[in-house]
């Protein structure tokens, strides 16, 4: 079996992303690459919640609709995804909570009463039953559970070692003869990107589906001497973030589409201010509050033009975790290069999946420093350059009066009027996107993936990465993936659409939003493939659309 899907189900609060995750480690122990896509409402407890983890010999980054074992913890779970199973598929569940006359029946409530463990742990007996039926030894069960829990590991262990007993071996999972990788999720991708390149403060508000970040950064904030900061609403993060860039402190702030909307003045004061603020865009279903613990791709329009007035903005769209860690970093030095806010766009399939991650196969990112003052002459924070960028000073500088200023303001940061002086500075922000885009040209904003000679082609962007590259492959389609929206690279998008008749757009919103912002820059969609149901595509589900 070189590609396995195992789906397990329960309510919520039932600890089915822990259990997901333990049983990805355990995939991976045996040198599998694993992607985990989570489901779940927005309610705390009651309702269904269930995870898919996949595992693969090659890189993956989505999940299948079919799988090879169901584990239900309760009825839902197994009568709603019947229409999942295949030929075959094994069905592991609790009988004691489960009717079923297919698969293998194991008495978790049973064990769970008799050994005096709490509800919670039917999941380590049902991963520990899962391991007997797939042929997976207890000293790998027993290793990764010393690893990844914390509490009561001695109970767990117990309960799962009697859920492997009571269960039979049903098929025999290969151990692989490669490294194994670590898993990670995009939202901790997104955070170590950011750390990698110097990030000081971390500010947020929580919001579906950037809080992972949040809570990511908060739980290393001491190892990294982090300041990470939750204010009272997401007026208070933007304009918090623009007071620790003012003092010269590398500052995010992560939010969803609704949070964004309250920055959006701040958002313009780091524009007209060139105050460098990264901003972790998470979309999500819309408008309003939309299908808050889903995904969707409705923000790209929302990040071009957010912000009263014009300026220079830089906007990325990662599509995997490797991706998502190194595209955080280059956002972070490039908006401190460039003196520019910059936008992230993520969303819940890739900031909530779970991905094998490959440090190794990641250029390498260091923090580059910005323009410094040289000390000659008076401080002017607003001095015209060439390229617009302005050498830095900071409040703490004893030679130099920094003055910034969300009005239109001189050289030295004094409100203006005059309409040269206007005329001259709004040149000198938007000045800076010509130079940035020059930039780009060092770094890889469009990939290829698939039969490169193909005369059709696949366009998306985003997370939807996993899928296209598969279906698309699979197709023998010329697969083409932008990763950089503003400045967009319009030259390299043309060449790698080069020789291609027809050209399908894949994106998760209603309306197509990068076919119509491509259609502006003299690159016509042919077709569109627009899923909005707040769930991510899969490789057979795009496939057949193709």
């Amino acid at each position: 079996m070189d590609n396995i899907s195992i789906l397990i189900g329960g309510k919520a609060g039932d600890g089915i992303d822990k259990s997901s995750l333990i049983i990805g480690h355990i995939l991976a122990q045996l040198g599998y690459r694993v992607y985990i896509y989570r489901d779940y409402p927005s309610i705390i407890r009651g309702g269904h919640t269930f995870s898919i983890v996949r595992c693969c010999r090659d890189t993956i980054a989505t999940h299948l609709d079919s799988v090879d074992v169901l584990l239900a913890l309760n009825q839902d779970s197994l009568d709603l995804h019947k229409s999942r199973l295949n030929t075959g598929s094994l069905i592991v569940y609790d009988s004691t909570s489960v009717k079923s006359d297919k698969g293998t029946g194991i008495p978790i409530g049973l064990i769970i009463k008799e050994s005096g463990a709490i509800d919670i742990m039917r999941n380590s007996c049902m991963i520990g039953a899962m391991c007997k039926a797939l042929g997976i030894g207890k000293d790998i069960l027993e290793d990764v559970f010393r690893k990844n829990i914390s509490r009561e590991i001695d109970l767990n262990l117990k309960v799962a070692f009697l859920g492997f007993d009571e269960a039979k071996e049903s098929v025999r999972i290969e151990k692989l003869k490669q490294k194994a990788l670590p898993l990670i999720t995009g939202s901790e991708a997104l955070g170590l990107g950011l750390i990698k390149t110097g990030l000081n403060a971390y500010i947020s508000y929580p919001m579906t589906p950037s809080s992972g970040i949040l809570h990511f950064l908060a739980g290393v904030s001491e190892k990294f001497s982090l300041k990470v900061i939750h204010p009272e609403n997401e007026i208070g993060v933007m304009l918090m973030a623009a007071g620790f860039a003012y003092a010269g402190e590398r500052t995010a702030v992560g939010t969803s589409g609704g949070g964004f909307c309250l920055m959006t003045e701040g958002f313009s004061l780091c524009g007209m201010a060139e105050l460098p603020v990264v901003v972790l865009l998470g979309q999500r279903p819309g408008p309003s509050t939309g299908l808050p613990t889903y995904t969707g791709q409705t923000e790209l329009n929302f990040a071009l033009s957010a912000g009263q007035g014009e300026f220079t903005r830089f906007i990325t769209a990662p599509g995997d975790a490797e991706e998502a860690y190194y595209w955080s970093g280059v956002s972070m030095n490039l908006a401190w290069k460039y003196q520019v806010p910059a936008i992230i766009l993520c969303d819940k399939t890739l900031n909530e999946g779970t991905y094998s991650f490959d440090i190794e196969s990641i250029r390498e990112i260091d923090a580059g420093g910005p323009l410094l003052w040289d000390k000659a002459g008076i401080y002017q924070r607003y001095k015209n350059t060439r390229d617009g960028v302005s050498p830095l000073a900071f409040p703490s500088d004893k030679d130099a009066i920094v003055k910034v200023n969300s009005y239109e303001h001189d050289e030295s940061g004094i409100t203006t009027e005059d309409s040269h002086l206007t005329i001259a500075m709004q040149d000198k922000r938007l000045g800076k996107e010509k130079y940035l885009l020059k930039e780009l040209e060092h770094y890889e904003t469009v990939k290829v993936y698939g039969r490169k000679d193909a005369s059709t082609a696949l366009l998306f962007w985003g997370s939807n990465k996993g899928p296209c590259v598969e279906a698309g492959s699979k197709l023998g389609l010329r697969v083409v993936q932008p990763l950089v929206f503003s400045p967009f690279p319009s030259r390299r998008v043309k060449e790698a659409l080069q020789g291609v008749k027809r050209i399908i757009c894949v994106e998760n919103n209603a309306t197509g939003q990068m076919a119509d912002f491509l259609k502006c820059r003299g690159i016509n969609v042919d077709q569109r493939i627009l899923k909005y149901d707040g769930r991510p595509f899969t490789p057979m589900e795009l496939e057949q659309k193709l």
